[in-house]
Order: structure tokens, then sequence, then C-alpha cells
């Protein structure tokens, strides 16, 4: 009864939490009889959820989280284990309480829920076939728990890396979803979520990292090296086909590309496991079949944005994973993404395009087949495209653009003759925002300084005059005098059809810190996912991205959620 009077009444929930009635549900977890579990978990979660983190507090207080999770241990009563996991979803909403479900639940989760449903073998008989994913309530309900305390910062991302079978059972099930072609329910959104955050900074943060870290001990092939002549290094998008024949041809599964040196990857004498399959080529492949086939927004955000990820940051791994996109024809996937009709799978795309760019051979094809739909999307000054475009999109696609053009004077001319300039000269002089204004300044600067181009620009009418900047720009440095990554902190906030409450309820308001000091973008809602239709791609619809714009040179950008 009680379990019913707490569903969305606030007020009772109050109540129940003032006349000290949380322990006393508590204590009953502990009950002998299933029943009784059944009904104290109800009224559990129904008071968990909400916005009122006081009644989260209060289950915390009286130890009810070990109590939730001891209980998950030995009850095999599957609905019970639905009341017990959707309340460790609503109480992992709440900031404060990630680490203790971590500490607490991680394992036992992971061990419980994650691995067995996911269909993942620790150590599967030679005669047994790979069970897929069973996307239960269960599972939906824990991956959701998992997604929220992912995000709580490195301890909480360490722990789980390190946590024995999660990895390698998300990427089980994620696999089994791309092969059964089943990847736009809540299960699959979590997991790749998940997958996203864990991939934020593992440049940095991953065992044996810092072996890694010199660019010039392994560098991928075409990661370096002089400026292309005009018509090289198209093989990614087609060579001389037509713009829709190489997207055709990026979109074929499994596709092999010719044209490339084979990737010198690392001798292995034993498969890579756990954290290690984080950042292994071979994910790539898994990431692009969800962009090309996915219809849910979220899920095509997070991987993006796990891509986005795994390109940052100097060392050996984010060479290989640059490279590999190239080679599994992901470019023109992220590149018709750009016309998405969901603003913030259009930001994650863009920078995870700017930082595939570091790629010398990425940076020669991205500029000349992707910069007309990055052009797009950008305002025309005051004047904004059909949809708002928020100020972080748009100076995320202007540093893109900044990265393309740097040390390219072809790509430099691509951008000119997608008549970009006029754009670009309206925002440095009449854009109410200074990070925009400063963006398109760095890019109209860098423009200018090729001097082959000059001529041409001035019979279009500009002059030195139109690519000053008109606010003055400063680059800003780390501690240590170096450029600091852009650090992304993407949208946390939903609600679940069901009821339990999705992803962070951080304060929008609150800001955070990168590497160098600089505040990150607030946190935003994201869209609503319309499941009933298919990401819409307009040609026509302007696009989005996110990135301070605080270097001459802006820096690879990570992402995590």
């Amino acid at each position: 009864y009680l379990q019913h009077l707490c569903y969305e009444n606030d007020k009772i929930k109050k109540d129940v939490r003032q006349l000290k009635g949380i322990p006393v549900l508590v204590g009953l977890l502990d009950h002998p009889k299933s029943e009784v579990h059944r009904k104290a978990c109800g009224a559990l979660r129904n008071i968990s959820y909400g916005k009122d983190n006081e009644n989260k507090v209060a289950i915390k207080n009286c130890d009810g989280i070990p109590a939730l999770v001891r209980l998950l241990r030995k009850t095999n009563d599957m609905e019970v284990r639905e009341l017990i996991t959707g309340t460790l979803w609503n109480l992992s909403s709440y900031e404060p309480l990630k680490m203790v479900i971590i500490n607490h639940g991680l394992q036992t989760m992971t061990n419980e829920v994650i691995i067995p449903h996911s269909g993942w073998e620790h150590e599967p008989n030679e005669d047994s076939k790979p069970r897929d994913a069973e996307w239960t309530t269960v599972f939906k309900n824990t991956s959701g728990c998992l997604r929220n305390v992912s995000s709580d910062g490195a301890e909480a991302r360490r722990r789980l890396r390190e946590c024995e079978g999660l990895v390698d059972a998300l990427l089980h099930a994620l696999q089994s979803a791309v092969g059964k072609k089943d990847m736009d329910n809540k299960s699959v959104e979590n997991c790749v979520c998940i997958m996203r955050n864990l991939s934020y900074h593992v440049h940095k943060e991953v065992p044996g990292a810092e072996k890694f870290q010199k660019p010039s001990a392994l560098q991928a092939p075409g990661s370096a090296g002089p400026q292309r002549k005009k018509k090289d290094d198209a093989g990614c998008f087609g060579g001389k086909k037509a713009k829709e024949e190489w997207f055709n041809q990026g979109r074929k599964s499994g596709e092999s590309d010719k044209n490339y040196d084979t990737l010198d990857l690392p001798k292995r004498t034993e498969p890579s496991k756990g954290f290690e399959l984080l950042y292994q080529p071979e994910v790539v492949r898994l990431y692009l079949s969800l962009l090309t086939e996915s219809q849910n927004y979220n899920t095509l955000e997070a991987a993006a944005g796990a891509l986005q990820n795994l390109s940052a940051g100097q060392w050996t791994w984010s060479n290989y994973i640059r490279a590999t996109v190239r080679k599994e024809k992901g470019l023109p996937i992220l590149v018709e993404l750009l016309r998405s009709d969901s603003d913030k799978v259009v930001r994650a795309v863009a920078i995870a395009l700017r930082n595939l760019s570091i790629d010398r051979r990425n940076k020669d094809l991205i500029g000349s087949y992707a910069m007309r739909d990055l052009v797009s999307n950008l305002p025309s000054g005051q004047q904004r495209p059909a949809k708002n475009l928020e100020e972080d999109t748009v100076v995320a696609i202007l540093n893109t653009i900044h990265e393309i053009v740097t040390d390219s004077s072809e790509n430099a001319r691509s951008l000119v003759q997608a008549l970009a300039i006029e754009k670009l000269v309206a925002i440095n002089r009449t854009s109410q925002s200074a990070r925009e204004t400063k963006a398109a300044s760095h890019v109209l600067q860098t423009v200018w300084s090729y001097k082959e181009l000059r001529n041409a620009l001035t019979k279009d009418g500009w002059n030195k005059s139109h690519f000053q900047p008109t606010v003055a720009v400063t680059p800003k440095a780390t501690k240590n005098g170096k450029p600091g990554y852009d650090d992304t902190t993407l949208p946390l906030m939903e609600k679940n059809q069901d009821g339990y409450s999705t992803i962070d309820q951080r304060d929008k308001d609150c800001k955070y810190k990168t590497d160098d000091g600089s505040a990150d973008p607030t946190e935003r809602e994201p869209l609503k996912n319309d499941t009933n239709r298919k990401h819409y791609i307009r040609s026509n619809r302007p696009a989005v991205s996110l990135v301070d714009a605080c270097d001459v040179k802006p820096q690879p950008v990570d992402s995590w959620v």
C-alpha cells in the first residue's frame, strides 16, 4: 500500500522520510519472505525516484545500498531483482552516492547481471556457440546505473575499467546487438554511453599509458608528412568517383581499404581483455556499425563521442584509431551524420572529425569532402539557421574547420570555395558571442596567412581588414605552458519512459574545469529521442558542435557522460 501511495507523490515520500519509515523499509530487505522483499523494494524504488535527493540520502544513511546489493546476490525472484536494480538506478542519479554504489555494488552488479545477461562467457567451451545478449529489464536498470556512476570522475572510471569482466561483457552485448540489428533499445544506449565514458582520458589514465606517449615511437601511417598534392589520397572517399559513390562505398560493412599501407599494430602474445579492449582498433568497426544503423540519437552521440575520445591524445593508440577509422571507411559515415537532424549528434561528430584530422591523410580527405557540410552549419552573423544552434556548437564547428585548414592551403582553398568567408566575416564582426568571434577570427587569420590565396580572395572583394580579429585573441596555455585538451561534458539529464531516473541529475548550471583551467560548457538536457523515425538527415539543415576555442591551434577533445 505504501508503495502505491509513494508513486509520483512527493508529499507522501517526504512524510515517509520524516516519520522514519525508510529505515524500516531497508530493514525488511533482510526479511526471509520474498513477498516482503517485493513490497519493500517497490516502495524504496518509488521513494528514490524524483528530484528530492533527501530521500536518496536517507536510503544511503541507513545502509540501504549495501542491503540492496546483498539482496541482489541472494534472490532469484526476477521481479525483486528488477525492483532492486531500479532503485539503484534511481540512487545513482545523485552525485554524492555514485562512489558509494561503486564501492558496495559494482562487482556484484557485474557478476549477477551484466555478465550473465550480456551473453559473454569468461572461458567458453570449444563446442559452445556464442550467446546473444538478453535485453531484460534487470540488464537495462543495471546498465543505466553503471552509466550514471561512470560519469563520476577519474576514480570511478578506473574502478569500472578494472572491474573484471565488465568491459568484455559490455563489448560482447554491443556486438550481439549489431549482429542482430537490434540497437535502438535503452540497454544498448546505456552500454555505448558507458563505453564512451570509460574511453575518456584513456591516453592518460590506463595503466602503462606512459609507455605509449611518444607519437614518434609508433606512428600510424599518414599521421604526419607534407601537404598533399591536389588529387592525392582520396582513397577513403573512393578517389575520383562521384560523391554519392564514395558515401555508398563507405557504408559497406567490412570493406577493406587497399589504397593504404597495412597498419603496423603491436604484436600480441595473447588476446586483449578488460580495459585494453576499450582502445583496440577493432572497436572502431563496432562504433561505425552503430553510427550507420542506429536510429537512437543518444546512441549515435555516444558512439561518435567514443571515437572522439579514442582519437584524442598524443599516444600510439590514438594514432592507430585515427588511421583505422579511415581504413574502415568511417569518414564518409561521419561526414554524412553532419546533416543529422539532431544537434547533439552533429556536435559529437564534428569534434570527432576534428580529432581524426590530426592524421594528415584524414585531414586531406575531410578537407576535400566535409568542408561544405561543416560550413552549412554556420550561422551568418546574428542570423541563425533553421534551428537555433548553441554557442558551444558553433564554436566547435569553427574549431574543427580551423584544425582542417591549419597547415593545408589546399583545405583553405576548399573552405573559400565552400563560400565560407562571408559567414566567417559576419560572425567575426556581428556575433554576440565572444567565443564565436574568437573562433571565427582564428580561421580567418589562418586563411589570410596563405599568400597564394590572397589573389582569389581580393578578386572576390575581400581585403586584409576582413581577416583581422575584432577582439584581442590570445592563446591560453596550461600550467606547464602547453595547450590543454578541451574536455566535453555531454548532456546528463533525461527521464526514462518507465519511471527510472536516467543519467545524471547534476546542477545544469554547474561548470567543470578542464585540464587547462578553462570551464567546460554547462550540461544540457538532451533532445527527446523520437523512436518512431530514423535520425532524419536533411542536407539543407545546419548542424552543431562543441569546443572552447581557447588556443590558436585547438587541441583534441574528449567527451564523457
